[in-house]
């Protein structure tokens, strides 16, 4: 008995004189060890190593897909203010559990078919289908907010963990690439930076 992936195969045996096929073999393989390999190297290429998330790659290529299919929804780029100020006080080993903490989180106050992703560094972006009016998307920050100031880290004592966060709603009738979208959704962040403590800012056309 076998479990797992296989894989079934024809082998030809013997032939006749006019050319014709007599006997095969058929064959079955266990590939499991294989798949698993296959897997593992998939896993490694799409995922942030540090986080367990999907990496830069991966997630870009994710909201592209969104994108071409016309799905509306809402991109959000979340950044950490001051992380540097973390590292400089605390040193790297406790800016990457502060990364790491931000990123369970971020995953965590999402569902399954959102897309979240680190772009690099402290940035992060996410993509969240079916969120586009203001309502929605304000109830999404509340949320996504209450949960990252539950975030505890004990190397870094008291230090405070606060997130600016951009938005831009995508209404699946634009033309839009990856780029344009985390434009719009950077000049939000532009104007989140400026706010004292956890804000969200949604882009506006001029």
């Amino acid at each position: 008995k076998l479990s797992g992936w296989c894989r079934s195969r024809f082998i030809p045996v013997d032939y006749d004189e006019d050319g014709s096929l007599l006997h095969v073999l058929y064959c079955v393989e266990c590939i499991d060890d294989q798949k698993k390999r296959e897997d593992k190297l998939l896993y490694l290429a799409q995922t942030d190593t540090m986080t367990g998330i999907s990496n830069r790659r991966s997630g870009e290529k994710m909201i592209e897909r969104v994108l071409n299919n016309k799905v509306s929804g809402m991109m959000c780029l979340v950044d950490c203010d001051k992380f540097k100020s973390i590292n400089d006080t605390y040193g790297h080993m406790a800016g990457d559990e502060v990364i790491v903490a931000i990123a369970h989180t971020l995953q965590k106050s999402c569902r399954d078919k959102d897309v979240v992703m680190r772009l690099g560094g402290d940035e992060f972006v996410l993509f969240i289908p079916g969120v586009t009016d203001r309502k929605c998307a304000n109830a999404f920050f509340k949320r996504l907010f209450e949960n990252l100031k539950q975030i505890q880290i004990e190397s870094i004592k008291d230090h405070p963990i606060i997130m600016s966060l951009g938005a831009c709603i995508y209404d699946g009738k634009e033309e839009l690439t990856f780029d344009e979208l985390y434009c719009r959704a950077d000049m939000a962040m532009y104007q989140s930076k400026k706010v004292e403590g956890y804000s969200a800012t949604i882009y506006k056309k001029k």
